[in-house]
């Protein structure tokens, strides 16, 4: 039965509080994954708004099928697979929860940057196949440790910064490269992702996903890195040439990393799984509760904000 309030469409799922609470002021359509095919004309022409992930987008035929949308707006500060040209075309907005799981994200940067510099799984694998007893002069190989380790960050936006901090408070020197150097930071800048990579022990990738930067840290960019470097991506799996990296790392052109995040997720490389030398965890950055709450309320502030008529809090705006 219809209802005088306004349609929101959610095209991915999100937890059920979340559902709850958009309910209480919107009716909800779905969840229902892009492009909306076989949806209802009638429903499709009332829907006003879409809650999104950045992983699931909107694409210009998806927003084809939505009449009169006004608003596509992203769970968490990606939104790579929005089709953000095509929705301002049509004078449709787009949002994202900018800043609001930088501090989870950095968390586990920081962790897979030690785990990966410290040979964390490798020490495990140490302790599960009885090596790690005996000759205790021989059972623990020496790794560097953070301090003065340089450590380059591709993308110093919310979630590059936070992790500098960390890093910094390590006792790591930070550089980072991204499209414009911020006048803000004393850090060095390097005007090419090359060319960080070859200053750095270790390349954090925090840059904002979308079709500029794909598989941007490529086979050059790891053989710049070196045998002793490390790779940590907490961005996308995308930004990343996956297969160069199980290559490198295989090889011993490259010591470790850590990934958070990967190329088709849920699905890992049998290749990958099998490599000591690599820190894997599943896509945790924004998964804790403070990050959850905060890009919650972010997606509540930008739908009250249109709906209202009033200025978007976290638009993203055209390049």
């Amino acid at each position: 039965m219809p209802t005088d309030r306004p349609v929101v469409l959610l095209a991915s799922r999100v937890p059920a509080p979340f559902t709850a609470a958009l309910a209480e002021r919107y009716e909800i359509v779905g969840p229902l994954a892009p492009p909306f095919e076989g949806m209802d004309a009638a429903i499709a022409a009332r829907v006003r708004a879409i809650v999104t992930m950045g992983t699931v987008g909107g694409n210009a035929d998806a927003m084809a099928r939505l009449p009169n949308l006004g608003l596509v707006c992203c769970v968490g500060s990606g939104y790579e697979n929005v089709d953000v040209d095509a929705a301002h075309a049509r004078g449709i907005a787009v949002t994202h929860s900018a800043g609001a799981n930088a501090d989870s994200v950095a968390d586990v940067a920081l962790g897979l940057l030690i785990a990966s510099v410290r040979g964390f799984p490798a020490g495990l694998a140490r302790i599960r196949d009885g090596s790690w007893r005996g000759n205790a002069a021989r059972r623990t190989p020496f790794a560097r440790g953070l301090r003065a380790l340089r450590v380059g960050i591709y993308g110093l936006g919310a979630i590059g910064t936070c992790v500098a901090r960390r890093v910094d408070a390590c006792g790591s020197i930070v550089g980072y490269h991204g499209r414009r150097p911020h006048a803000d930071v004393s850090y060095p800048y390097f005007a090419t992702l090359h060319a960080l990579a070859e200053w750095s022990d270790a390349l954090v990738v925090t840059v904002r996903a979308d079709a500029s930067n794909r598989r941007a840290v490529d086979a050059g960019v790891l053989r710049a890195l070196g045998p002793d470097g490390h790779v940590v991506n907490v961005a996308r799996g995308s930004v990343i040439d996956e297969a160069a990296l199980i290559a490198a790392l295989a090889q011993g052109r490259l010591a470790g990393a850590g990934l958070d995040v990967f190329e088709h997720e849920p699905e890992v490389p049998d290749a990958l799984l099998a490599l000591p030398n690599v820190a894997l965890t599943p896509h945790l950055g924004g998964a804790t509760i403070e990050a959850q709450v905060a890009m919650q309320a972010s997606v509540m502030r930008n739908l009250a904000a249109f709906f209202a008529g009033e200025p978007l809090p976290t638009p993203v705006r055209a390049r």
